[in-house]
């Protein structure tokens, strides 16, 4: 049996395949692989580990119906087409839980950046423009007692709710599809309507999964019912975020800041206004990015590949 992982993985999910007697094969270069690549390479394998935005549409999975597995080393899967996979009889997995903790530090840390424009004046410094002091000019706001709206309160937005409650004393309130009633007990978190969740939030952070009815629900509308003084954070999907509504929301002052780990393009352009701006931090997709977060995914991506090539269950499933 042999696996074609699409990136090099941390050794912790390497080493389960080596002692499982797995044959697999890496693709090094720094490079996405074109879609017809990536059907070629799957049609000498076995299974699939695939790490990145891979798309693996109907299309791809009716030539690659062969697979015995496919193992998603992230926690989303919008990439997947995952009723065709169903269709064929292809088990597929992912990595949820393990990320948690990091993504909500990645929000945390964006939330406070903004809240003190922290990368504006971080390239102040660069410029060499760290001189007279002005005590009137760029004033952050202080997050103390004052309210975090999350959109999707899962256990990632839970992690974000919980730093917060005990950082900041703030208040939770939260829109999901259903009633989180382990962290309404935990927190107090309050369930509010998505209108109510635009006009009440301090901070509005996104931690939802992105689907038809989430993708670009962050947009002009959006935007415009929430408050002049607001932060929105987006560690999700950037496509749930309209990047032209949201640089006009804050060129207009109809939101006072954002603060992003993931973009929509992505990669974003590095000539991209939002960059230039004081009350905005950017960063490359790092919400998963620490040694325990990845270490773990690998682990758990690479067990659903073990589970999927010896016909079991997968003990990390997609449904």
């Amino acid at each position: 049996m042999k696996v074609f992982i699409t990136r090099q993985i941390p050794e912790a999910g390497i080493r389960l395949l080596r002692d499982a007697g797995i044959e697999f094969t890496e693709h090094t270069e720094k490079r996405n692989l074109a879609p017809e690549e990536l059907v070629a390479a799957c049609k000498a394998h076995d299974a699939l580990l695939s790490v990145g935005g891979n798309k693996l549409d109907a299309d791809f999975l009716q030539a690659c119906r062969h697979l015995k597995v496919i193992a998603l080393m992230s926690a989303g899967y919008d990439n997947l087409d995952v009723a065709t996979a169903k269709a064929l009889g292809i088990p597929v997995g992912n990595t949820p839980g393990v990320l948690s903790n990091a993504t909500a530090d990645t929000a945390f840390l964006l939330m406070l950046a903004v809240s003190r424009k922290a990368f504006y004046m971080h390239k102040r410094i660069e410029k060499g423009e760290w001189g007279f002091f002005d005590p009137t000019a760029n004033l952050g706001i202080e997050l103390n007692g004052r309210t975090l709206g999350v959109f999707g309160l899962g256990s990632i937005g839970t992690a974000l709710a919980r730093k917060c409650r005990g950082a900041f004393d703030m208040e939770v309130i939260y829109h999901n599809r259903s009633r989180n009633e382990a962290a309404e007990k935990e927190l107090g978190a309050r369930y509010v309507s998505f209108d109510e969740l635009l006009s009440q939030s301090d901070v509005l952070s996104v931690h939802a999964a992105l689907t038809p009815q989430t993708e670009g629900i962050f947009n002009a509308t959006a935007f415009g019912k929430m408050k002049p003084t607001a932060i929105f954070v987006n560690a999700a999907r950037g496509s749930m975020h309209q990047e032209n509504d949201l640089l006009d929301a804050l060129r207009t002052h109809r939101i006072w800041g954002a603060g992003l780990d993931v973009t929509n393009p992505e990669p974003m352009d590095r000539n991209n206004l939002l960059l230039q701006m004081p009350n905005v931090a950017v960063l490359p997709h790092i919400g998963s990015a620490t040694e325990e977060a990845r270490g773990g995914m690998a682990r758990m991506a690479a067990e659903n590949i073990i589970a999927g090539l010896k016909g079991a269950p997968l003990p990390h499933p997609i449904g």
